[in-house]
Parts: structure tokens; sequence; C-alpha cells
């Protein structure tokens, strides 16, 4: 029985993996293809056309594939830091200080997870026209600092793993708070944090509602911007090839992101779950 019920949970995995592995397959099999080829239907097999997409992409001059693949890391690099740390801050004010007013603090920054960005988005953008920063990263950048999901998470994890004997003995050894969160709470918080930032820079990578908004400039323009670009081109200049290849690109800095902080996601789930 039990080899069975075994046996059913290999079948059910191995058919879940390849189910997520589909999509990133007919990817790089439709970037080695041409647009007549892609057109025509689906093929599990590649073609030798890659090279061939590869040079059609780069050599048009309206797609600046280089200069936005720089603005896509840089913003989403310093939007996943940023986001990170000062939830880590906010957090670690949350959890081992008490202060009047420390659950309504706490309950302000639930109610405000719960807003979507596109309910204040128009808002949002007057303002940043009267502060004249249209076509700039900054209101890219900035506002994600306070990130109330990413704060709730560390602080899940804060309670789990960060005892307050630690600090306590830092305090009494004479280190400064900053001092203390700097040197001692973020190594604890490391694996929690490497989760986070994986999760906030797939995030502002694939975001495109709020540049779309504000980005207006060829130079400044993002990955998904320049993808959304390519699928809106007129029928004449049109190419499923380059699509595909532009799409293969914007993916390989997620998967090394991915493959340099992987081995914490386990950790920092399970650990951030379990309180004790």
């Amino acid at each position: 029985m039990l080899k069975l019920e075994r046996t059913i949970a290999y079948i059910v995995l191995i058919f879940m993996t390849c189910l997520s592995l589909f999509p990133f397959i007919i990817l790089i099999v439709n970037s080695t293809r041409l647009h007549s080829d892609i057109s025509k239907g689906f093929s599990i097999l590649p073609s030798k056309y890659f090279l061939q997409n590869w040079i059609n992409l780069f050599s048009d001059k309206n797609i600046p594939i280089l200069r936005a693949l720089w603005n896509s890391v840089l913003i989403s690099t310093l939007t996943a830091s940023l986001s990170v740390y000062f939830s880590a801050v906010t957090a670690y004010g949350i959890h081992m200080y008490s202060f009047k007013g420390k659950e309504v603090a706490f309950r302000f920054i639930m109610l405000v997870m719960m807003v979507p960005p596109q309910v204040s988005a128009l808002g949002f953008l007057r303002l940043i026209m009267k502060m004249n920063l249209l076509d700039n990263f900054i209101p890219l950048i900035i506002p994600t600092i306070a990130a109330p999901i990413v704060f709730f998470f560390i602080l899940q994890y804060m309670k789990s793993s960060l005892p307050f004997e630690i600090v306590e003995a830092a305090r009494i050894d004479g280190s400064g708070e900053i001092r203390t969160f700097n040197t001692i709470v973020l190594p604890i918080l490391k694996p929690a944090i490497a989760v986070q930032a994986i999760f906030g820079f797939v995030g502002s990578w694939n975001n495109y509602f709020m540049p779309a908004l504000i980005i207006n400039s060829k130079g400044n323009k993002t990955i998904p911007i320049l993808i959304a670009q390519l699928r809106s081109a007129d029928y004449m200049k049109f190419d499923l090839g380059k699509v595909y290849m532009l799409i293969f690109i914007a993916i390989v800095p997620l998967m090394i992101v991915y493959l340099l902080l992987s081995k914490y996601i386990i950790r920092g789930i399970t650990m951030g779950s379990v309180k004790g």
C-alpha cells in the first residue's frame, strides 16, 4: 500500500514538473525558430535560427536591448535591496520594542497590504508630475521601501528565529541599536531576506504597469516595455522570433538571481512558518 502511494506521488510530481517546465521548453524552442515557422504551429524540436533571431534582435535600432537590461537590473536590484532592508528595520522595531500605539501601527501596515497599487495609481501619477519626476527611476524605486508583505514575512521569521536575549546581551555590551541590527540581527535574518529579495527582484523585473505610466523616453525603457513594444508592432515589422528571443534573454538574469539565492528559499519559508 505504501509502495503504491509512493508510486502515485512520484507520477503526480513528474507530471507537475513537466507541466511547469513546458512553457520554458516552448520559449527556448521558439527562440530558435523563424517567424514563418512559429506561425505554422507548435514544435517540440528546436530549429537552427537561434543566432539569426539574436542578430535580428540586436540589429534593430528601435530596440535598445542592452540599455533596457541595465535599466531593469538597476531598478530591480535597488527595489529588492531597499524593500527588504527597511522592512527588516520596521519588523525589528515592532518586534523588539514595546511602545504606545504598537498594535495600531501593526494593524495599519496590515491594512495597507490590502490596498492594490492600481487604486492609487492616478493620484500617484499626478503627484510625481507635480514633483517633475516623470520619466525618472525614482518613483519606481523609493515607494517600494514601504512593502507590507515583506515586513509581515520578516516579522514572522523574526518571531521564530531572533531571541530577545541576543539583542539584550549586545545592548549590555554597549552595542548601539544600528550596529546591533546590522551586525547581529541581519545575519540571523539572512534566509528570510534572501527569499524576499528573490520575490522582490522578480516582481520588479516583471512590473509593466507602473513603468508604462512613468517612463516615456527610449533610453529609460525597461524589459517588459520593450516586450510589449515588440508585440504591438505593425504587421510588416512583427517578428515572433525576435519576441521569443527577447523573452529568453529577459529570463536569464532571473535564473542567475534564483541560482545565487535558491539555497535559502526552503530554509527561509520553513523557519518563517514555525514559531518556537
